[in-house]
This record gives C-alpha cells, structure tokens and sequence, in this order.
C-alpha cells in the first residue's frame, strides 16, 4: 500500500474520478466535506479538489497496487476533519483522536483477491505512520448476507474483524438496509 501523493494522482482518478470527465462523481468526497461544499464542487472541481488533498503533507488514503496496475483506494483521515466528527448517528466512543477508513473500493477484476483487506491493513498503517493512536471505521453489520456493489465501499464487520478491528458501539446509521457498527483498532 502507498500514500495517495500528488505523483500518484493519476491512479488516485483511475480509482474515483469518471469516465467522463465532466461527471460529477463521488471522487471520494461525499463523507469527507460537508454537505453544503460536497454539492457546490461540480465536475472537474471535483478532481481538482482531490489533486489538491493528494498534494498536502498527509494523504487522503491509500492505493494498493497488484501486477503494477492500481487495484485499490481506502480513504482515511482524522475524525476532526470529516463530516463523522459532528455525526449525530455514529457515536464517539471517547476523546482520543482516532483516524476513520470510511471507503475501501477495489477496481473490476482485481476483486476477490483479499484486496480490501490489504487496503483496510494499509489505511490502518498509515494512520499509525502520522501518529493516530487508534483507526476506526463504520461498516455495515450485514451477518453473511449479500451487500450491493454501490453501498459495499462502507465494508463489512467481518471484514473489519480480520484486519484487527473490535466493535466499539452500535450507530444509528445505515447502509444498503444493513446496520452500520463503530469498529476500532488500537494502534499504539
């Protein structure tokens, strides 16, 4: 797994960016601004907003790479600067200033592979790389069942249970009519 860098950006638009380039996609922003900002950047502000976080001091996630082609995203950031911290439906556990992985997205034909846990591993060490003390995410507790390929970027318990992660609460929030979990991963 590596940084999301300014010189990787063009693998950072081949995991979020569309096809077409006027499309106004995710690009993995919806939980990381709020709302009001989330809607205002249309179209290539989108990517242009993306190049501008992958050109900070800290990364806004990681790619993980198989046969040298990009496989895989993970987004992780502190809590303090996403729309989580002022969440009324996921819970803070405590004070400490944990890191969230809320999207792990692994491209057609490199799925199946125990890449989403790779990049879980990775956004987990890379948080532990700029001091978080601890990493949480907030997947979807779906018990086995199938989850929709649109809704599965949140992750599952299960999935989150193998890289290490405990459930540290219930939310009141949902994803794909599954209930979403607080996990958590000490890093110290």
């Amino acid at each position: 797994m590596l940084p999301a860098t300014a010189e990787r950006f063009s693998d950072v638009a081949t995991m979020l960016g569309p096809k077409n380039p006027t499309s106004s996609v995710c690009w993995c922003l919806s939980h990381r601004l709020d709302s009001k900002t989330n809607r205002q950047l249309v179209g290539p502000a989108r990517g242009e907003y993306v190049r501008e976080l992958c050109d900070r001091d800290v990364a806004p996630g990681v790619l993980g790479y198989e046969a040298g082609d990009v496989a895989g995203w993970a987004a992780v950031a502190p809590r303090s600067e996403l729309p989580f911290a002022r969440s009324t439906k996921i819970p803070h556990v405590d004070d400490l200033p944990v890191w969230s992985v809320w999207c792990i997205r692994v491209r057609p034909g490199h799925r199946g592979r125990g890449i989403s846990l790779a990049l879980l591993e990775g956004a987990a060490e890379y948080a532990r790389s700029c001091g978080a003390p601890a990493v949480e995410g907030y997947p979807v507790d779906n018990r086995g069942e199938k989850v929709d390929s649109t809704m599965a970027y949140v992750g599952t318990r299960m999935l989150f249970e193998r890289a290490g992660f405990t459930k540290a609460a219930d939310t009141d929030s949902v994803s794909g009519g599954f209930p979403r979990v607080l996990m958590r991963r000490s890093l110290a």
